[in-house]
């Protein structure tokens, strides 16, 4: 429930990405300094996944198609668009193929997707249009629902994690003519026109206002003081006839005094509408054709935390008329407008959020006359009591409690915040999905609301990962997982595949910034982390399960960095606002560590209780009393900068692997056998950004290793088996999620299982393929394979297979086996996970449809490149036997 969003790409990241590219760490191996380690570009076979939380940030936008049922889209700010798959009512991510250099376009500022053709969907990406953000933004054009994508840069950024991110949507599609569409651009770059299908943009000169409000004009970052610019477009698809553009547009501008503009005229000339409320920003203009109402929401501010009052307005199209439809008196207002949606079945049907209302809740009002009358989701009887229409079951997501018990009249689990993503689906006027600061919201018991009988909302948000990682740990024993979160604090995962029954409380860090176990007790745990008022540091004596809260020392202003002695006896923290301090205990009173700087890095040796390590600004520091005082070591030649992250060895003391550096200076992976005297830096590893141990391979006694580096000129993440002396990358150029700087680690337990952090899609985890996924399908091989290709174009295609079991038992679990003949590779593929090794491809089974019952079909799709050969596959194998081709 935080209202100031993390900018994790920022506050955890500026070192390196403020200089222009993200920050990195380094290692050492014992591979020969004269030659570069060995390395396999090609991605060994992995199965990815995600630890699940469902949800977990702010969903600004959903989108449903007008043309097709069950066809949605959500954005979300930092983590990428999603696609909601309605045979397993979960969402799909479409953007996990952007890279660590392009780490900014898995920030959505708007998504539209065409109702004339559905295969079409449009995203327009970029994250900050300050210098947070080195790379321009871009639109990206998919013609296969997201499945794979084509981009076109843009000459500006975009910012999908900047203020005013909730309006929208700023990309539209012409309902007449497909090929054209409109894009609202911040920073004052106006309004922009493709002709083309969003393959060339150009700016629509004859637009009038590009905009001039901004949060805070005097915020020197650019952040707050960015123009919001052109901010949604709307068609009036009564004004025009098929292939020819829409004649009537409607456009709003982040201007209090100039808010809505009128095009009549397919975009050559426009006009402000005359008679427009001013001293408010249109965050949403919603269109009834039918009635020829266009409504409209209004707040004073752009949000999406931010809000004071708000109106409502209803313009006649074909008379020019305003009208205040407003639920409530202005002066009773303590919230602006934004959430807006229409029932397309029933058009005198509107719904509104107050999406600002923070306390004691949001508010959702309904009216089924045009705005006329109104009710609400929830009222007063007798305050602080008050009555809903509705009744929540977060049974599937537990967390959203927040495991708070507050007072009448605020509620938990809430009804929501930042509510500016509100939709009912233009199909079925019982389904309704809202988008909040940490979920998607719904229901579909909608119209009961009429009927003042009591409606279901439930997160509808299965797939949707959306925290942003800050640390990871993988202990020996008791949970596999822990994770360090930002906004909602972190979780014990005691299973990747359930949703945890709550984050990290007592205390609840907004942001928990830093997590450690003691190695050789691994049911010690310490955390610390961000926090409204209260200690910065919690303890934990059953590995996480349940904590008690530390005392500070003075000047703490947030969490830093933490670590746990071996033996779990001795702490060593750095907070923010303070130097380094140790403890024995568990914190209840902390002495300043000596010779080591405020703001060090610090971590603990795994074999020695009395040894912790730290770093800061190209020195390596040591302690061997438990952490009272530290010394400088030798080592020279490490990074000057402080974007830098290092472990100690498990089972060995004084072996350290540190990884960081920056473009401009040391770079890469340095390793240590004595304590941080003296460091290597591993040859052939050009880029490291985190380090992490697994378990050991089969036969092997180095544990392996993991890290997020470019090796041999390619970003990935990689494996290394024999203490770095050769590495294989196991993610491919489907999954590379952004930016993975902050995290990674190994799980002790399984070997080649890797836990990475990303900014903004939650923890993936990896598994070798051949290790995993049960016991596989049905050995008598009866099987029929279905392989039809389904679109085609100059340079590559799409098609899809259905696989049957037409054996008599079931499946836990399918590998599906064929070889191409002319040359072509898969590019992207959905619903299972694959390898390509040369004409050969092996498609597996993802998480959720690996059972397959006899006489059940499960199916996958995929793009390739390269034009489909005129003999199509005809021989599948399944578990080395032999399927019948269709």
């Amino acid at each position: 429930m935080r209202r100031t969003r993390v900018l994790t790409a920022v506050l955890a990241l500026a070192a390196g990405l403020l200089a222009g590219g993200p920050p990195a760490l380094a290692a050492d191996a014992p591979a020969p300094a004269s030659a570069p380690a060995p390395v396999s570009k090609a991605a060994d076979t992995y199965t990815w996944r995600n630890a699940r939380i469902d949800g977990g940030g702010f969903v600004p936008g959903i989108v449903f198609n007008r043309g097709e049922p069950d066809l949605a889209y959500a954005r979300t700010d930092i983590g990428g668009a999603y696609r909601w798959q309605e045979s397993t009512r979960s969402w799909i991510p479409l953007l996990d193929s952007v890279g660590w250099d392009d780490w900014g376009h898995t920030g959505v500022v708007s998504i539209a997707s065409d109702s004339a053709d559905p295969d079409r969907v449009y995203a327009a990406v970029g994250t900050y249009t300050n210098d947070w953000d080195p790379g321009n933004g871009a639109v990206m054009r998919s013609a296969d629902r997201g499945a794979s994508w084509r981009k076109t840069p843009l000459p500006f950024k975009l910012g999908g994690n900047m203020p005013g991110r909730g309006m929208g949507e700023r990309l539209a599609v012409d309902p007449h003519d497909n090929d054209v569409l409109y894009l609202g651009a911040p920073s004052g770059h106006g309004l922009w026109r493709s002709t083309d299908a969003g393959v060339t943009w150009s700016r629509v000169t004859s637009f009038p206002n590009p905009g001039n409000y901004a949060e805070d004009p005097d915020d020197e970052s650019g952040y707050a003081s960015d123009n919001q610019g052109v901010v949604w477009v709307t068609f009036d698809e009564s004004t025009g006839t098929a292939g020819a553009p829409t004649r009537t547009v409607y456009v709003g501008v982040a201007d209090k005094e100039n808010a809505v503009y009128r095009s009549t005229d397919a975009g050559a000339t426009w006009e402000r509408l005359a008679g427009q409320p001013t001293g408010y920003l249109a965050h949403k203009g919603v269109l009834d054709a039918e009635n020829g109402h266009l409504y409209l929401a209004y707040s004073d501010t752009g949000g999406p935390y931010d809000g004071g009052k708000g109106r409502l307005y209803r313009y006649a199209t074909a008379t020019g008329t305003w009208t205040d439809i407003s639920p409530v008196a202005e002066a009773d207002t303590y919230f602006g407008f934004s959430g807006l949606t229409l029932d397309r079945q029933n058009p005198g049907t509107v719904m509104a959020t107050a999406y600002s209302s923070w306390w004691p809740d949001t508010q959702i009002f309904r009216s089924t006359d045009s705005g006329a009358t109104w009710t609400q989701a929830w009222r007063y009887t007798s305050y602080p009591e008050r009555e809903n229409r509705y009744v929540m079951d977060v049974s599937s997501s537990p967390w959203l409690t927040w495991g708070a018990n507050p007072s009448p009249p605020e509620q938990t689990p809430k009804l929501g915040w930042m509510t500016e993503a509100l939709e009912i689906d233009p199909f079925d006027p019982d389904r309704m999905m809202y988008g909040t600061g940490a979920t998607v919201y719904g229901t579909e018991e909608l119209t009961n609301w009429d009927d003042d009988t009591p409606f279901t909302i439930r997160p509808m948000v299965r797939g949707l990962e959306e925290t942003a990682v800050l640390d990871l740990a993988s202990p020996p024993s008791g949970a596999p997982l822990l994770s360090a979160l930002g906004d909602i604090g972190g979780f014990r995962h005691t299973d990747l595949t359930k949703v945890p029954s709550m984050m990290f409380t007592r205390p609840n860090f907004t942001s928990t910034t830093s997590l450690d176990f003691a190695e050789s007790d691994p049911d010690t745990v310490v955390r610390v982390g961000h926090v409204d008022s209260g200690p910065h540091v919690a303890f934990s004596t059953d590995n996480g399960a349940n904590w008690t809260a530390g005392t500070d020392p003075s000047g703490v202003s947030g969490g830093g960095t933490v670590a746990a002695s071996a033996d779990g006896g001795r702490f060593v923290w750095s907070p923010e606002g303070a130097g380094v301090h140790h403890t024995t205990g568990f914190g209840t009173s902390w002495s300043a560590s000596q010779g080591i700087p405020a703001g060090a890095v610090v971590e603990s040796d795994r074999e020695d209780p009395e040894t912790f390590y730290g770093f800061k600004s190209g020195r390596f520091y040591v302690s061997r009393d438990g952490g009272a005082t530290f010394e400088a070591s030798q080592a020279t030649g490490l990074p000057a900068g402080d974007s830098v992250r290092f472990k100690a060895l498990p089972g060995t003391a004084g072996e350290i692997w540190l990884a960081g550096g920056a473009s401009d200076g040391p770079y890469g992976l340095w390793h240590s056998t004595d304590f941080g005297e003296t460091f290597t830096k591993l040859p052939g590893v050009e880029e490291a950004d985190t380090v992490g141990f697994g378990k050991a391979a089969p036969g092997a006694s180095y544990r392996t290793l993991f890290t997020s580096a470019r090796i041999d000129g390619v970003r990935g993440i990689y494996r290394s088996t024999d203490a770095g002396a050769s590495w294989v990358r196991v993610n491919d150029e489907a999954h590379q999620w952004g930016w993975t700087g902050a995290a990674i680690t190994g799980d002790p337990r399984v070997f080649g299982r890797v836990y990475v952090a990303t900014n903004g899609r939650g923890v993936v985890y990896g598994d070798p393929t051949d290790t995993g996924g049960g016991p596989g399908p049905d050995p008598s091989g009866k099987c029929e394979v279905t392989y039809r290709v389904t679109n085609a174009w100059g340079d590559g295609f799409q098609a899809d297979v259905r696989l049957t079991n037409t054996g008599p038992t079931p499946w836990d679990g399918w590998s599906l086996t064929w070889s191409f003949t002319d040359g072509e590779r898969i590019t992207q593929l959905w619903n299972g996970a694959h390898t390509q090794a040369g004409p050969t491809v092996t498609v597996r089974n993802a998480d959720w449809n690996r059972a397959v019952a006899p006489g059940a079909t499960v199916a996958f799709g995929f793009t390739a490149s390269g034009p489909p050969a005129d003999t199509r596959p005809t021989a599948f194998t399944l578990g080395g036997q032999t399927c019948a081709a269709r």
